[in-house]
């Protein structure tokens, strides 16, 4: 989702940017993770393991479109508009992306397009939810012998919104609907199916459209499954929102149905805001969702007929629930304008110890702006999307521009950019020309080797494959 320009102080964030690192102490240590308030560079002076960055040639089309450390290199494939190995034409809007197959190198990825409105299908019929509507999944191969883009595929369409979703243990995409339009609803009555599920899409990208309405009807974002369990935790991305988690009736078989619950902290309505990193909190409960089909509260268009069950019962708030990822037994989600200054937080659950851990708050929007879709390096990193547009700061020369960032937190507690948006197309490539630096990373995921991180860049709509010095760092 696309945020509005931001406005900060420059002297602030200079401020923050000496003291903030190690202002705070970890309560408790839950895993391997103890990151803390953080910003660029500490009182020290400590710079990014991996360098500065600096513009880096896309070995396919020769332009400058990201920064990168020295010895980084990356590759673009699957731009918007590219005919696929099906004949049919790439949609845009990439987001949310995952590998779901691995075979002597070559990985299978499923990448979300965030599509809205209505438009018609993409894919062929088979692989069509509702006609009418032009979002979807499309699924391709990368060679990670050689880094090279292989076949490309229409996987699924019908769907309106397709922000983010998660990869499963059995080896499927889960996508998910940040909307709640249908025909019933009086904006759009020209949709010809309910929107507003989570739809499972396989490696080979033949599966049929159902909706797996046990997980819920809401402005969904993201998911993460635990393996161990099978248990799906989701997010919900709208100014109030909560943590779900789906409990399968048989595991590995989703479309089995199962029972949705809302995250309750006791004694914490509310954890938006106020909220000292490090804090702990313990013996989470979850409330069950009675009807997790219904949009609105009744009488409305609220959006909220499933989130208000879940507070009713003492159901916990957060502001605007977005990336989530399974790490070596903890779930990692962040809140995109959580936070004192809304700019932020990252949360740790640990199922087996049933607590709740604020492990990361942005004290500033010029250290880390609206997190959006994140992952867990093998390494131990974590890596996030900015979806925060371009921020202005002033300064005493005037206004200065910044954009979206692909930020890195490390297991000390140090957050640096690993890229910058640097995509100005002053000639028409690939059908494209213009500035397009305010626009978001998304689907940020490693090869299973950790060899190539691939990502979005959403319009004018691409996939980076990037590969380099990964030893140097924490990534």
């Amino acid at each position: 989702m696309i945020n509005k320009p931001q406005t900060s102080s420059r002297r602030d964030f200079l401020n923050l940017s000496s003291s903030a690192v190690g202002a705070f102490l970890v309560a408790e240590t839950l895993s391997n993770f103890n990151y803390l308030q953080a910003s660029n560079v500490d009182k020290s002076g400590k710079q990014s393991p991996y360098g500065p960055l600096k513009p880096t040639k896309d070995m396919n089309t020769g332009l400058e479109l990201l920064s990168l450390p020295e010895g980084f290199k990356y590759v673009t494939g699957n731009w918007t508009g590219e005919v696929m190995s099906d004949g049919r034409k790439m949609p845009g809007a990439h987001d949310g992306m995952g590998v779901i197959a691995e075979n002597k190198g070559i990985v299978t990825l499923c990448r979300n397009h965030e599509i809205n409105g209505l438009k018609p299908s993409y894919a062929k019929a088979a692989n069509t939810y509702d006609a009418n509507a032009g979002g979807g999944t499309s699924n391709f191969t990368f060679d990670c012998n050689v880094g090279k883009f292989l076949t490309s595929q229409a996987s699924l369409s019908g769907t309106v919104r397709n922000c983010a979703g998660g990869v499963t243990p059995w080896g499927s995409w889960l996508t998910c609907e940040e909307t709640l339009n249908g025909p019933e609803e009086e904006s759009d009555p020209k949709y010809a199916e309910s929107h507003g599920w989570i739809f499972e899409v396989p490696a080979d990208g033949n599966g049929s459209p159902v909706p797996l309405q046990d997980m819920g009807r809401f402005v969904h974002e993201a998911v993460a499954v635990d393996p161990a369990t099978s248990i799906v935790y989701e997010t919900e991305d709208r100014s109030t929102s909560g943590l779900y988690r789906f409990l399968p009736k048989t595991k590995g078989k989703l479309v089995a149905g199962g029972t949705l619950q809302m995250m309750k902290v006791p004694g914490q309505l509310d954890l938006s805001k106020n909220v000292k990193p490090g804090a702990v909190f313990e013996n989470i409960e979850w409330v069950t969702i009675d009807d997790p089909t219904i949009p609105h509260v009744e009488g409305t268009t609220n959006a909220l007929g499933v989130y208000s069950q879940g507070r009713k019962l003492g159901g916990t708030n957060f502001a605007r629930l977005e990336g989530i990822w399974h790490y070596q037994g903890s779930i990692f989600f962040d809140s995109t304008s959580g936070g004192n200054v809304s700019a932020g937080q990252i949360w740790e659950y640990v199922p087996d110890k049933n607590t709740l851990r604020l492990v990361f708050e942005s004290p500033d929007k010029l250290v880390l702006n609206m997190p959006d879709n994140l992952a867990i390096s093998p390494r131990g990193g974590i890596l996030v999307c900015e979806d925060c547009g371009t921020t202005t700061v002033e300064t005493d020369a005037g206004i200065e521009r910044y954009y979206p960032r692909l930020q890195m937190l490390s297991p000390e507690g140090d957050i640096f950019p690993l890229g910058f948006n640097n995509v100005i197309i002053n000639e028409r490539t690939m059908g494209k020309k213009g500035d397009f630096r305010g626009s978001e990373w998304a689907g940020v995921n490693f090869s299973p080797d950790g060899q190539w991180l691939f990502t979005n860049i959403q319009t004018p709509g691409f996939t980076a494959a990037i590969t380099g010095p990964w030893s140097k760092g924490f990534l």
